[in-house]
């Protein structure tokens, strides 16, 4: 009864707390924007230390071959052979490297699947997908690998700035906005973390510096 009453008194402080709350020392002093704007390169930096802590897998490419090439290197080095992806101009341009990958539209049975995405979340090393994109979420999802392509143009800060971007970009948001960081991972079972549960086990992210023109 005694720590009930207690956690009766705190909740009441609570309470009183909120309905009179303490004003900001120095107004004049908060901004709406941050003060310290990140460069595309310290952007960059961020999110592949934390994208790898959080074990994803990060390839820096300094242009679009390059990407084809180093995506010709990874595949044939795992011997996957039936690739899912909406998005095929960087398979065609594997060809080039001796390399001719199959593109399955069986995504149950895919060995991995290749996706855009919509922006790089630099502060949690998050990857952004949406509706907007052909792929949508579900090759992210039920593929056991998955492969991202992003370009440097598309990294951001926080959460709130791939929002805002999404805002700014279109008149309604996506219907469908997805916010993975990392493998899909869980420690439900005796608190033990298990990876590649709800999603994929393994992910990739191919950064692009520029497109080609």
């Amino acid at each position: 009864m005694e720590s009930q009453g207690a956690r009766n008194k705190i909740l009441k402080k609570i309470k009183q707390a909120l309905k009179s709350p303490v004003p900001v020392p120095f107004p004049d002093q908060v901004a709406e924007t941050p003060i310290f704007i990140p460069t595309e390169q310290e952007l960059a930096i961020t999110f592949a230390e934390k994208f790898t802590e959080l074990l994803g897998k990060f390839v820096y490419c300094a242009d679009e071959g390059e990407l084809a090439q180093q995506l010709a290197g990874l595949i044939k080095a795992h011997k996957w052979e039936k690739i899912y992806s909406q998005e095929s101009g960087w398979l065609d341009d594997m060809k080039e490297y001796n390399f001719d990958p199959v593109n399955t539209d069986d995504l149950d049975s895919c060995d991995v699947a290749i996706t855009l995405c919509d922006h790089l979340i630099a502060r949690t090393g998050t990857i952004v997908l949406s509706s907007n994109q052909l792929s949508g979420r579900t090759s992210s999802v039920y593929a056991p690998i998955h492969i991202c392509i992003a370009y440097t143009h598309q990294l951001v800060f926080d959460i709130a700035d791939s929002l805002q971007l999404f805002k700014n970009e279109e008149e309604h948001l996506p219907s469908m906005i997805s916010y993975a960081t990392g493998p899909s991972r869980t420690a439900d079972i005796e608190k033990t973390l298990v990876v590649g549960v709800h999603g994929p086990k393994e992910v990739y992210c191919f950064l692009v510096d520029k497109a080609t023109d």
